[in-house]
């Protein structure tokens, strides 16, 4: 059995479901008498898990990608989600740290919505809150971020010409006084289950036999996944595995030197939990359009993959808490460009392309 064979096998049993002939996705259809979404997913996707008090609706996700785009949003209206998460970059602003409406800067890189509706291990790179809809209300008032106020913001969706009558039907709501933060955010999160990243992707179209990997990106495939001992482990799928590539888990993957953990000056995950030991982790995020999605790290210290990759070569940095995943790779020149030729194939270009998201800016 020649090298090709051997990968187009390994595509399938990494796979939960084995995709149809015709290459259509499948419905995930929401069970719920309320819902009449029809959430699109590829077919190897695990199965979405949406709140049954908030199911996807058409007038739902249409309300919610309406406020995603509004800089209503903002205190001065002037920034909305889009702002720092634009489809053209997978959902994220390319900056190291995003900038609020006061011109302050963050003091973490925005990251990827892609796919995040099938995360069940909190949100942000801290995993501070546990679900999208609570995920949704901190940027609103966040005093470096839209800078705003939720009554102040609730009254202008009130008096707003269009925005009382989308309400009711996606809600279903009597009178314009009963809109309230618990709707708004629900719309928002619904409208977030949606970005869904699609199946265009080389990756994608190699797993179900419509193309075939180049030489470097075979032997980039073998190195992320450590299929044949003829090539180094690059040790990546522990925490970036498919169908996702990403398991939402934390980890301190060495970017940052601390002989004493109080060292760090941010803390990630250990400043939610209190634990010491998880001092220094974040959440892993998604390589899916990782090529679109730089400066790389919670801190957007590294500008490019071919940075990321270095560091992962070169066995990182020393603290307590650091993964064990992280070990000196030494790779060559030549793997480096195999490894990074295997994650440009992880792009696609869902959003990327569709003028309808383009678009979605609202006055």
């Amino acid at each position: 059995m020649n090298k090709a064979v051997l990968i187009i096998a390994f595509l399938v049993t990494i796979t939960s479901n084995s995709c149809r002939d015709n290459g259509d996705q499948k419905p995930t259809l929401i069970p719920d008498s309320k819902s009449d979404y029809t959430l699109i997913v590829p077919e190897d996707f695990p199965e979405m898990e949406i709140p049954p008090n908030n199911p996807l609706t058409k007038a739902g996700v249409a309300l919610g990608k309406r406020l995603f785009f509004d800089p209503i949003l903002s205190a001065d209206s002037t920034m909305s989600c889009s702002t720092c998460h634009l489809p053209s970059l997978s959902f994220t602003d390319n900056n190291a740290f995003s900038k609020g409406i006061d011109g302050k800067s963050g003091r973490r890189s925005a990251m990827s919505l892609l796919n995040l509706g099938y995360n069940k291990n909190g949100f942000f790179w801290d995993g501070r809150v546990a679900t999208l809809e609570d995920q949704a209300l901190v940027p609103v008032e966040d005093t470096i971020e839209l800078h705003n106020n939720w009554d102040t913001l609730i009254e202008k969706i009130k008096q707003h010409k269009e925005y009382p009558s989308l309400f009711e039907k996606a809600f279903g709501i009597q009178s314009v006084s009963s809109i309230h933060k618990g709707l708004v955010v629900k719309a928002i999160a619904q409208f977030e289950r949606t970005l869904v990243s699609s199946r265009d992707s080389k990756f994608d179209k190699v797993k179900r036999g419509e193309a075939t990997f180049t030489p470097d990106e075979l032997i980039g495939f073998d190195m992320f996944f450590d299929k044949s001992p003829e090539y180094k482990d690059a040790e990546c799928a522990h925490c970036h595995n498919v169908p996702l590539f990403t398991t939402n888990e934390y980890f301190n993957n060495g970017i940052t030197e601390a002989h004493d953990l109080e060292d760090f000056e941010d803390k990630g995950l250990g400043a939610i939990t209190g634990d010491r030991f998880d001092i220094g982790k974040f959440r892993a995020p998604t390589l899916r359009n990782i090529e679109l999605t730089a400066p790389y790290m919670h801190d957007g210290r590294f500008n490019s993959l071919e940075e990321v990759i270095e560091h992962y070569s070169s066995g990182g940095k020393y603290s307590e808490t650091v993964s064990p995943l992280i070990r000196p790779l030494n790779l060559t020149k030549k793997e480096k460009r195999q490894l990074l030729a295997f994650l440009k194939t992880l792009t696609d270009t869902t959003f990327v392309k569709n003028p309808e998201f383009q678009a979605a800016v609202y006055n």
